[in-house]
């Protein structure tokens, strides 16, 4: 993490433009789960108390650059202002005269909440006049958004070229710390789990990783295509056929490396993908039949993903091990988000379904690091540059 924080800047008096994730489920005007406005508190505290004049911007959903009153962040502000125990002002755009208006009055320790950013296409095209225009506001930028980062948008790269003080927040320094750390200086043993459909969903992970790794679990649907590729025969089971070479190569490379690169010993399979389907555990190395599918790992893969999880230092885990969503498919899943739980090593889990299950098994306190970001968090793990933290200042 060599980036500048807000520790690092004067805040007293200045317009504070803080690019926040408020991307939260709302329901009949509802916050549903407040779970990424509590995450960035202490960023938003911390700028007020030192007397920040305070504006937020965020994007919800995707309006495809018009005004929806359903993604509207109207009712963030309202469970914001409960967080803080503060009046929180609410300007119904982003850009223009009013927005100006509302910025320039803002007394220090004010705080006002723009309107959702994707309201215009403006924002995802990264426009440069529409990024001038949000940046003519402010003073300072800051940076609390992970899981946009990896967007090159207006709000979280275009303004920076108009602003000279550019600077992370509290949760981007987490993230930035935790993930780099993984990469960089992880204690070992280093275990790595992937999981989901598909491994084009992977492959600059599994590559970036390969060499840091001690361990690194495959399961899900894309670990059908590497069983494949060993010429397993899969039934339905979810492959990528386009994928099979670079499958081989994948565990060619892991060899060749020294690396550990486990896959499912036995499974669940199902004549249906349905959670009525009739179900039965087989072993992996004996063939899928036909008009069957995998749709989890089985019990013997759980006490050998167990096993490594157990002696690990360092956990990253991206990804289920099955369809977790259909509760006959959720037992591998289940044991593994325990396993990393019950571990004594650092635990990182990488943003999406793998949050998800978590907390569906009820122990996402006992992870050391959560990311908000599933996107970021894999762009980043697999070596390529987020241009959202790329547009920040270094640390000298």
């Amino acid at each position: 993490m060599n980036k500048l924080t807000l520790r690092d800047i004067e805040l007293a008096g200045k317009r504070v433009f803080m690019r926040v994730d408020f991307n939260v489920p709302i329901k009949e005007g509802k916050v549903k789960d407040a779970t990424r406005v509590t995450e960035t508190l202490p960023s938003i505290q911390y700028a007020l108390e030192h007397g920040a004049r305070l504006i937020l911007g965020s994007h919800l959903g995707r309006p495809k650059g018009e005004r929806n009153p359903e993604m509207s962040l109207a009712p963030v502000a309202a469970v914001l202002e409960s967080l803080l125990k503060r009046k929180v002002q609410f300007v119904p755009d982003c850009v223009g005269d009013a927005v100006a208006a509302a910025a320039d009055a803002l007394a220090p320790g004010e705080v006002l909440l723009l309107e959702n950013l994707r309201y215009y296409k403006a924002e995802e095209k990264n426009d440069p006049e529409f990024a001038r225009k949000l940046a003519a506001i402010a003073d300072v930028y800051v940076n609390d958004a992970f899981g946009t980062a990896h967007r090159a948008h207006a709000s979280t790269e275009g303004m920076t070229h108009h602003l000279p003080v550019r600077v992370a927040g509290f949760l981007m320094e987490k993230e930035l710390t935790y993930l780099g750390k993984a990469l960089g200086e992880p204690d070992r043993p280093f275990v790595a789990i992937l999981g989901g459909a598909k491994v084009s969903d992977k492959i600059e992970v599994i590559q970036n990783l390969l060499p840091r790794v001690n361990s690194l679990l495959i399961g899900g649907g894309m670990a059908y295509t590497f069983l494949k590729a060993q010429g397993l025969e899969t039934g339905k089971s979810l492959v990528e056929a386009d994928k099979l070479e670079l499958a081989g190569e994948l565990l060619r490379e892991a060899k060749a490396k020294g690396v550990e690169l486990l896959l499912p010993v036995d499974h669940l399979i199902a004549d249906a993908f349905a959670p009525e389907a009739r179900v039965k555990t087989t072993p992996a190395a004996e063939p899928v039949p036909a008009e069957w599918m995998g749709l989890d790992i089985g019990p013997d893969t759980v006490k050998l993903f167990a096993g490594r999880i157990a002696a690990a230092r360092t956990i990253f885990w991206n990804g289920p091990m099955g369809v977790f969503e259909m509760a006959p498919f959720a037992g591998g899943t289940m044991a593994v988000a325990r396993a990393v739980a019950a571990s004594q090593a650092v635990s990182i889990i990488g943003g999406g379904d793998s949050v998800a299950a978590v907390n569906q098994a009820g122990v996402s306190r006992q992870i050391t690091h959560i990311s908000t970001g599933g996107g970021a968090s894999l762009e980043f793990l697999g070596g390529l540059a987020l241009p959202g933290v790329a547009a920040l200042q270094d640390k000298v």
